[in-house]
């Protein structure tokens, strides 16, 4: 096969990108190692920097006949006290609140915008597995016995990506500084449960309608050790932090829930000739504050603004214009790092034993004290440092 732009990976990052480069008439095959969109327990939150990013495309309402849920503030729970964290409503944009929305039906909604341009192809159930190189730069991929050639491969296969491994871009770890239990519990009707709470680890609950869908987190590591205490401590754990869901937590079996154990790393070099790494292949994120899909489309906004031109003229990308890109998206990628590291550290537990009901980290103790703090968080969560702007 050959084209002109390989994408490997139909997540947010390979899916906007592919979509924005077809729109400026570049051929784009997009590489999907999965049957469908139709995955659990993925980045859910469609950030304002996002919606704006959709209504500049003139898809807005569109998008917003898909169900989703607002949320226009964000509340954490310690210690008796509700804090406001992040406040979206005072944000100039069209759609000052994050949208949560699962995210198949992005990817979904992403693909079937791309889909009518003649210049987009999805494959789905074809994972790239390997590179083609030739004279030292990148000249395509290979998916099984399958060989597709490009002028320009774009590696968006996530935080254990193949391709930057092939490629030899090594990543440098940070301290990531919780690992996350994600599972989901039945919802009955008219029943509200706080979105953020601290106590024995810290408790993070979407509704999503018929169900709750909850990520627990726990120290980095500290998974085997809370299953070696046994399920039923577990249990305990969980129905602290409410009591009204103890029943159905007790129904929770190890095989319920999922471990995702958090990596926080980033690329020194995104590219080299030929290839280009972007979202989670090139920065790893944490899940707090969930502004992993958003730097991902960040990313995807900044690689077509920047290379959809050079790709619209004939020949292979230089690696100069490649490097454009990562001097464009590595100083955001690194701030919001420092901050999930570093800023937001206080809010996770470092010890099992941690009790945030009794111990109230200083960075709630600083937004409780000081109430304009939650419009500059609105910004930082809800826009990102430099946000990007369709061209």
């Amino acid at each position: 096969m050959r084209t002109r732009v390989l994408v490997a990976g139909g997540g947010p990052a390979g899916m906007m990108t592919g979509l924005l480069l077809a729109r400026q008439g570049v051929e784009v095959t997009v590489l999907e190692k999965h049957a469908d969109f139709l995955r659990d327990f993925r980045g859910d939150t469609v950030h304002p920097s996002t919606l704006e990013v959709i209504a500049r495309l003139g898809w807005l309402d569109d998008f917003l006949k898909l169900p989703h849920s607002k949320m226009r503030q964000v509340s954490v729970t310690m210690g008796g006290r509700s804090v406001t964290f992040a406040d979206f409503t005072r944000l100039a944009v069209r759609c000052p609140f994050i949208a949560f929305m699962p995210q198949w039906d992005l990817l979904d909604f992403l693909y079937g915008k791309a889909a009518a341009y003649p210049g987009f192809r999805l494959m789905r159930s074809t994972e790239a597995t390997g590179l083609l190189i030739e004279g030292g730069r990148v000249a395509g991929a290979r998916a099984g016995d399958l060989e597709i050639r490009a002028d320009l491969v774009i590696a968006a296969d996530g935080r254990h990506s193949r391709l930057r491994a092939r490629a030899g871009l090594l990543p440098v770890a940070g301290s990531p500084p919780m690992d996350v239990l994600w599972f989901r519990l039945p919802r009955r009707e008219g029943e509200r449960v706080p979105f953020f709470q601290g106590g024995l680890g810290s408790l993070v609950t979407i509704d999503r309608g018929d169900f709750f869908q909850l990520a627990y987190t726990i120290p980095a590591g500290a998974h085997d050790e809370l299953k070696a205490r046994g399920l039923p401590a577990f249990h305990d754990r969980l129905g602290g932090f409410v009591p009204g869901l103890r029943d159905r937590v007790g129904e929770l079996g190890w095989s319920d829930v999922r471990h995702l154990a958090v990596r926080v790393d980033r690329l020194r070099r995104w590219h080299r000739p030929g290839l280009l790494c972007i979202g989670d292949a090139a920065h790893a994120m944490s899940p707090a504050g969930g502004v992993g899909v958003n730097l991902a489309i960040q990313d995807a906004v900044a690689t077509a603004n920047l290379l959809g031109p050079v790709l619209r003229r004939t020949g292979p990308p230089a690696e100069r214009e490649l490097a454009k890109v990562q001097a464009r998206r590595e100083f955001p990628a690194r701030v919001t790092q420092a901050f999930q590291t570093m800023i937001l550290r206080d809010l996770y537990p470092r010890r099992l034993s941690d009790d945030t009901r009794t111990h109230v980290p200083a960075i709630f103790t600083a937004f409780h004290a000081l109430p304009p703090l939650r419009h500059l968080m609105g910004r930082f969560i809800g826009m990102g440092v430099r946000p990007e702007v369709v061209h």
